[in-house]
């Protein structure tokens, strides 16, 4: 007899990990780690950093990788949203200081301006809007790969004085917590797809290899991904509580974050969806840069945020938790309303032998129940 698992209601707007990660904020406000016990979770946080760096690296087909190099303008467009757009409005919102945003939050928040775009999420938005799911995918892991260097150089240049920035020690804490260990992973992945048996995945036998570690592995290494994440926030928020530097935050200050986090995703997608149709490209490739160019990565931006803010990483996570909720919802309701604009399309023209594009990109005669499951499997 199978054991019921336990699902959140289809009508809850809240991912169920925000979830995990409001409940571990709770368990550190109430029990904080001190003393000793801060420092084995301290430890633990930094072991953690390292290893979510070390299977990024691992998850991270290099093949794939370069042979979506040839989309080049799709991907520069991308990361220039990620990595110039976001800055410039996160460098423009100084004027709220102090009115709107006390200087705590302001750092948080031009630290989220800062840092990678998400893989997963846009994938599954790309997907479900009917757009260039393969584009996404590469603009996803440029923008992770850009980011574990961009991000800290961009903090060493817009953070200076805002309590982030560069120093001796926060340089060696990013080469040994994060470039050496996705490094490591991507050495190891080689080693793992030659050994042992291997999937082929794509059609016809072709596309990538994935090692069968990984592929047996899949979703153990996602709760490793998502605990060690929890570890690391817990870490961050029980220093936050220990130094009292929540008394500097009151709900009015985290209402007025939240609308300038509100106007924020609004310019961004507003910038990638019209800029993208400003610079011509077609349907699928304008989906997937308007997904891939207006998200921000937790899973990148908190371990990040441990290593370049140290004790202070409490308040300096906080705008990035908020925002990544926000960004899921609204997304969410952006692609549905994409996709229901592509089925509302006459389909184009098919050739004499069949064979032609449909509304998503995809060959017709492709059977329908096998797009969907391809859709399902992006969104996990």
């Amino acid at each position: 007899m199978r054991r019921p698992v336990f699902r959140l209601p289809a009508w809850l707007p809240v991912d169920g990990y925000i979830l995990a990660l409001l409940g571990t904020v709770g368990l550190a406000a109430l029990v904080p780690a001190r003393g000793a016990a801060a420092t084995v979770a301290d430890g633990a946080s930094t072991g953690a950093v390292a290893l979510l760096f070390f299977l990024y690296g691992a998850r991270l087909s290099t093949r794939e990788a370069m042979d979506g190099l040839r989309h080049w303008r799709l991907h520069l467009t991308t990361l220039a949203c990620t990595f110039v757009v976001f800055p410039v409005f996160g460098v423009a919102a100084r004027f709220l200081v102090p009115f709107v945003l006390p200087p705590a939050l302001y750092t948080g928040l031009l630290f989220l301006c800062l840092v990678p775009s998400t893989v997963q999420s846009s994938i599954a938005f790309t997907s479900i809007a009917r757009g260039n799911v393969a584009a996404a995918i590469c603009a996803g892991s440029f923008s992770s790969i850009v980011g574990i260097v961009v991000t800290p150089l961009l903090a060493g240049l817009v953070l200076h004085g805002d309590g982030g920035g560069f120093s001796a020690h926060s340089l060696v804490s990013i080469v040994c917590q994060l470039l050496l260990p996705f490094v490591a992973g991507q050495v190891l992945r080689r080693w793992w797809s030659k050994g042992g048996r291997a999937q082929r995945v794509g059609q016809g036998g072709g596309g990538r290899r994935e090692g069968a570690f990984l592929t047996r592995h899949k979703k153990v290494l996602g709760y490793v991904d998502r605990g060690s994440i929890l570890l690391v926030v817990y870490a961050a928020f029980s220093a936050g509580v220990v130094q009292g530097i929540w008394h500097q935050v009151s709900p009015l200050r985290l209402l007025c974050l939240l609308g300038v986090e509100a106007v924020l995703l609004a310019a961004m997608l507003t910038v990638t969806s019209y800029g993208s149709k400003k610079l011509g490209f077609p349907r699928g490739d304008r989906i997937a840069i308007t997904f891939a160019g207006s998200k921000k990565s937790l899973a990148a931006g908190l371990p990040m945020a441990s290593v370049l803010f140290g004790a202070q990483a409490g308040l300096a996570v906080l705008p990035l938790m908020l925002f990544h909720q926000m960004q899921l919802m609204v997304c969410a309701v952006l692609a549905k309303r994409y996709a229901a604009r592509a089925d509302a399309e006459p389909p184009p023209a098919v050739g004499p032998d069949g064979s032609g594009p449909d509304r998503g990109g995809s060959a017709v005669g492709v059977d329908p129940v096998q797009r969907e499951s391809e859709h399902q499997r992006a969104g996990r």
